[in-house]
């Protein structure tokens, strides 16, 4: 299906930790799309020779939910989130949508384990609320959520209120005494003995490249087979 362009007008923004932003937004005709998809926001005349750019966001709202949610970093000298970043309530941008097939797929008996790191949890934020998942629920499932410092964490009590999930944040450089776990995704994951269904699981990985490659690394060395991992990479 061909995507379609949206009028999006901002109706809400906040700061969710020192460095990502939230931003609320209505569109100007119904916006149809799958928990884990995306749409191509178009960044005006910050191209070549005046030309828009084109950068994609996950949406972090599930599809019931409105206004429509966008959890975005903030990075220094990127043309998408310093645009995004100086909207404002009453502001209207133009997007495409929906892309992507990085959506969750039930499979009977077995289970699911979201990976992300950074904003990468926004898409699993918008899969776990979906109804599409609540009517569709795995035989159990597990969130890892890895960022350097504490204060980088999101939406903890959306994944806190899932029935059958464990949400597992994960700080690499914490600032403070934090007393959950310490290191990287990965590092849980050795943690984790025989005893966990490597093989009865479905793996939904989303976030920077270098995490999603040693954690594939780490999967095939479990056995688990390519079809069972699905990714979602984010580029600045």
């Amino acid at each position: 299906m061909k995507p379609t362009e949206y009028h999006c007008t901002v109706k809400s923004f906040r700061m969710l930790t020192p460095t990502v932003f939230e931003i609320g937004y209505e569109t100007d005709k119904p916006l149809s799309f799958v928990g884990g998809q995306f749409i191509s926001i178009i960044i005006p005349g910050v191209g070549p020779n005046g030309k828009d750019l084109r950068r994609a966001y996950s949406i972090a709202s599930s599809p019931e939910m409105r206004p429509l949610e966008l959890c975005i970093k903030l990075v220094e000298g990127g043309p998408g989130t310093q645009y995004l970043f100086r909207l404002r309530p009453g502001d209207t941008f133009k997007a495409l949508a929906a892309y992507g097939d990085f959506v969750y797929k039930p499979k009977q008996g077995c289970g699911v384990c979201f990976i992300s790191t950074g904003t990468g949890i926004a898409p699993f934020r918008s899969i776990v609320l979906s109804e599409h998942y609540k009517n569709n629920p795995p035989i159990q499932a597990h969130c890892l959520f890895g960022v350097r410092t504490e204060d980088e964490l999101v939406y903890e009590e959306a994944f806190a209120g899932v029935p059958n999930l464990k949400f597992i944040p994960t700080v690499s450089q914490p600032k403070g005494s934090w007393k959950g776990f310490l290191g990287r995704v990965t590092h849980y994951l050795s943690t984790l003995d025989a005893t966990y269904p490597w093989l009865e699981t479905e793996f939904y990985l989303c976030g920077n490249g270098s995490m999603i490659q040693e954690v594939k690394t780490f999967l095939s060395n479990k056995g688990v087979p390519k079809g069972s991992v699905h990714q979602e990479i984010y580029y600045r």
